[in-house]
Formats: structure tokens, sequence, C-alpha cells
């Protein structure tokens, strides 16, 4: 074995050059170093594509606190619906959408477990899975939508999935009545133990899908990145199956999380050289995280867009802030916190603050789906045409904590394959009965996710 001072520069060598891989820390042996496990492919599943053959794309954002529901749901029913004060915004898309009612997750509820709405809520929202009640690292819930489908499908595409947020990362210590900050802070779960943390700077976004530096030379800066990185996974990971016999049950299963992390780096490297030259948009990189909330939004937003015109991805989430946020407005001139709000909601005053508030966030969707719209694929329909965006949360009323008669929006037709431009209600449904039905759609077949019942083939689907 090297001596230690020998690892030490060569580490530090490596860093200097821009790579490093976080190690674990266990308490049954000192600071270790091993290779890599199998990595060999698993077979290849058929890509979601439309009824044309262009690439189906699939897209999550999470709203907190629920939604002041008197400007929320629509007037009428069915075709003849009428945008609500909320969802004015996307009149001018609105007949590329629906709008749900009626959805639930039960899981989501308090059940035996007491206060935590909100970090159920953000935790039950794409898995369809109770969060196990902890604020340690024993964290437990469920696989989310995005990652069962990338998982099946992801290879299809430089990276399976991309996480986005506009908000703070936590994913240690306690954070609402008991529940770990893991739940709070991440949407996406590759495992019912692993988050995946979602990504708030879009500069590091441009810069992981595209590259560093100016349009012409992201290329070269990308290649030597992955250069670089790979020659820290082999360095960092000598020796991972004599380690494990060391370990004990406890290390052995962190041991592995962190592994199924480094593989997805390796196979996240191995990817990019497959699909051979990468895409070098002409725009300037984002300088970061801007200052203003509602430009943050924006940005993502338009980093979605890119993503999924140059098929990098066909799998986004956005958590555009964890739930039981108490953000300010500033730009609506509202001082109240947006949480503090939500339970005011018996003063007319503040409800409208709330509903304001729920406006704002409709805005940026709007634009988003606006785009989206108006931006050709390959087939010479729009990217709209050819995805499947959900919009909404685990929360109803954010004054009561309900979790039934949830605030969704799906637009996008899926190549045309669902129904869109109207008010789908539905009663009392689980809100993973309508994930069967995407995940069906998108190739990946199976009769049940989280706690579902059923599907919504029949509701959701284009009938003629």
């Amino acid at each position: 074995m090297p001596k230690p001072i020998a690892k030490l520069d060569r580490r530090r060598f490596l860093r200097g050059v821009g790579g490093s891989v976080a190690i674990p820390a266990f308490a049954s042996l000192v600071p270790f170093r091993s290779v890599l496990g199998d990595t060999t492919n698993a077979t290849a599943t058929a890509p979601a594509t439309t009824a044309t053959g262009a690439p189906l794309r699939m897209a999550f954002m999470s709203i907190p606190n629920g939604v002041q529901q008197d400007h929320w749901f629509p007037n009428d029913n069915g075709k003849q619906f009428s945008l609500n004060e909320t969802m004015k915004p996307l009149e001018p898309v609105k007949q590329h959408l629906q709008v749900i009612s009626g959805l639930k997750h039960e899981h989501a509820t308090p059940g035996n477990d007491g206060a935590g709405d909100h970090a159920r809520a953000n935790a039950t929202f794409l898995t369809g899975a109770r969060a196990r009640k902890t604020a340690g690292k024993d964290i437990h819930v469920g696989i989310s939508i995005d990652q069962v489908a990338a998982q099946k499908l992801g290879h299809v595409t430089r990276f399976p999935s991309l996480e986005l947020s506009c908000d703070a990362i936590r994913n240690s210590g306690s954070c609402d009545s008991g529940y770990a900050c893991a739940y709070q802070y991440n949407l996406a779960w590759t495992s019912p133990t692993t988050p995946l943390t979602p990504e708030p700077n879009p500069r590091y976004v441009f810069e992981r899908l595209y590259g560093t530096g100016k349009h012409g030379e992201r290329q070269k800066s990308l290649a030597l990145r992955q250069q670089t990185q790979r020659s820290v996974l082999d360095f960092v990971l000598e020796d991972a199956s004599a380690i494990q016999k060391q370990l004990g049950q406890q290390d052995r299963q962190k041991l592995d999380e962190y592994l199924t992390g480094v593989r997805s780096i390796e196979k996240r490297i191995q990817s990019a050289e497959r699909f051979g030259e990468t895409p070098d948009p002409e725009i300037d990189t984002p300088s970061g995280i801007p200052g203003n909330f509602g430009q943050h939004m924006e940005i993502m937003y338009d980093l979605m867009v890119m993503a999924f015109q140059t098929d990098s991805t066909r799998i986004a989430t956005l958590l555009l802030s964890y739930d039981g946020s108490n953000r300010t407005f500033p730009d609506l001139g509202i001082t109240e916190g947006h949480h503090y709000l939500t339970h005011n909601q018996r003063k007319e005053n503040l409800a409208k603050k709330v509903a304001e508030i729920d406006r704002y966030y409709m805005v940026r969707f709007a634009n988003f789906i606006d785009k989206l719209a108006q931006t050709k694929d390959v087939d010479d329909n729009s990217l709209l045409h050819n995805s499947m965006i959900v919009y909404g949360g685990a929360i109803a009323d954010g004054n009561r904590h309900t979790h039934d008669n949830l605030p969704v929006i799906v637009a996008g037709s899926a190549g045309g394959a669902f129904e869109t431009g109207r008010y789908l209600q539905l009663d009392e449904t689980p809100m993973s009965n309508m994930f069967v039905t995407m995940l069906n759609q998108y190739g990946v077949v199976t009769d049940s996710f989280g706690d579902s019942t059923g599907n919504i083939d029949q509701q959701l689907r284009r009938t003629s």
C-alpha cells in the first residue's frame, strides 16, 4: 500500500486540476480506497418516444404551501372551462394543458405521525410513499416517478435526468417537526433512502450540460473535465469488495449507496463519450444565482428548455421552493412570509396576498410552457406537444394542511396521446394513479406506483 503522503500529494494534484470525489466516513474503519465494482451496462430498453418517433419528455415542478383555492380552480368544467385569477397567465397556452382536481396524496396526511405536513408533502409528491419520521440517517420514503423512468430509459440521453432547485440545499439535520431536512429539500429519490440533491446554481447546471468557457471552447473543457473525473474515480476506488468484508451491516449499506452514486458518475462519463460531440449553445454562460427570485426561476426554466431542445435529457425536476418556505416577495410588496400568510387566510387581505404569490409562481410557469410551445421539435411539432409536464404540490389548502383535491396542472399532450384544453375533475383519486399512466406512456410498463389503486388512462388519454 502506498504511503499516506503519496496519496495526499496525488489527491492535491487532482483537486488542483478540478476534480474530487467525496468519500463517506465509516464507523467500522479508517478512511479507505477502493475500486469500482461491476459496471456492466444493463440490458437496453427501447427509448420513450411519441407516435412520430420524436423524444418524449417528462418534467415536474413543485410549488410550496398549497394554494389559495378560491383563486385557483377554474370556472365550469370540461372544454368550456375558464381560468380563475391565479391561472390567468396561462390563457395563451390554455389549449395545451389540463387542470386536474380530485387528486390526493394519502401518505402526506399525518396518519400516526403527527405534525410535519410540509416535509411529508415534499417527500410524497413524486414518490406516492410515506416518509419515515426521523431526523437521523435512517430516512426512508420511496423511489420518485422521475427516477423510475430514468433508471429504465435514462441511458438514451447524455444525462439520465436533471435535478434543479431555486432554493437552498439542506440534506442533514431536522427541519419540520422531527422530519429530516432531506425530505423537505429534495424531489427526486433514486432509492427509498437516497435523494438526488438538486442544483440551485444556474451556472453549474449550464457547465455540467455544456462545459465551461465561451462558445467554441466548451467541448474541449468538458472533455478535460470528464478525463479528470475518470482519473479521480480510478484513484479513489481501489478495493471495494475487500473493504466491504470489514464493514458492519450499517456501513455496508452506506458503502453500497455511495458506490451507486460513484457508478452513476462513471456511467455519465461513458454516456457523454458514447454520444459524441456535445451541444454548444451560442449563449453566454449564466453568471450564477440571481439575487431576484423571479429571475432565478426563469433561468432554471430556460435551462430545462435548452436541455430538452438539445436532447441532453428527457427527464427533469424543479423544486421551485421547499414546502414550508416562509419566503417574502418584495417584487409584490409582500413583506410577510409565505408560510405565515397561508395560515392567516381567514383575513381577506392576507388571503389575497397568498393568491398574488400563487400567481407570481404561475407567471414563470406560463412563460416556460409558452417557450416549449414555441420551440420546434425534430418532428416539426413543438417540444410541449411531445412532453408531459406536471406542476403542483402535495398540499392543497395551506391553512388546513389538506392533501386531497391537490393543485395539479398537466401540460403537453405526450405527443398527442393526452387530451388537452380542459378542466378534468376526478373524484378522490390517488395522484399515484396518474403516475402509473404517465410511466406506461413513457414506456415503463407497470400496473402500480406508490400507493396507486389503478390508473387514469381513460380520463387522461385522448378518446378520439
